[in-house]
């Protein structure tokens, strides 16, 4: 079973690197995108987070439709809310990928997202790099494994 830390080349807690850094590709939209979490790399593989925990692809994905349904409202460093709405939303399952032709074995089962950053400081803090990634935030059962 790998790590996210593995999966994302992290050397440290500052450090990120690989398909998880924030694309900021349409920088004068203030659009960020990047994956929100994955439940198994691109092989199959289980990942465990940086929590230590395993999210079921299911789970994942019954939470991106909650969070879709109910909030669309992107915060800063789960503390201060009100600073990006959700603009993009897509879990990428087996059998999602199977209908738009993605070969298997491409992309990695997870929650692809995007969010307009409406907030200068956050935006300031995206494009320096200081926020190189998403970070989900929700309430769980922990399950040993």
């Amino acid at each position: 079973m790998e790590t996210f830390a593995d999966a994302v080349g992290m050397s440290d807690s500052s450090t990120v690197k690989g398909r998880f850094k924030i694309a900021k590709s349409i920088e004068d939209k203030r659009i960020a995108f990047g994956w929100a979490s994955i439940a198994k790399d691109e092989a199959g593989n289980d990942l465990v987070d940086l929590s230590d925990d395993i999210i079921e692809p299911d789970t994942l994905e019954n939470a991106a439709y909650e969070f879709v349904k109910l909030y669309r409202e992107g915060g800063e460093m789960h503390e201060r809310g009100g600073c990006a709405t959700l603009v993009e939303s897509i879990v990428f399952t087996p059998e999602k990928m199977s209908a738009m032709g993605i070969p298997e074995g491409t992309l990695p089962t997870g929650w692809w997202i995007g969010f307009h950053v409406t907030d200068d400081e956050v935006w300031s803090k995206v494009k320096s790099g200081e926020y190189p990634m998403f970070s989900i935030e929700g309430e769980a059962v922990r399950e040993p494994v």
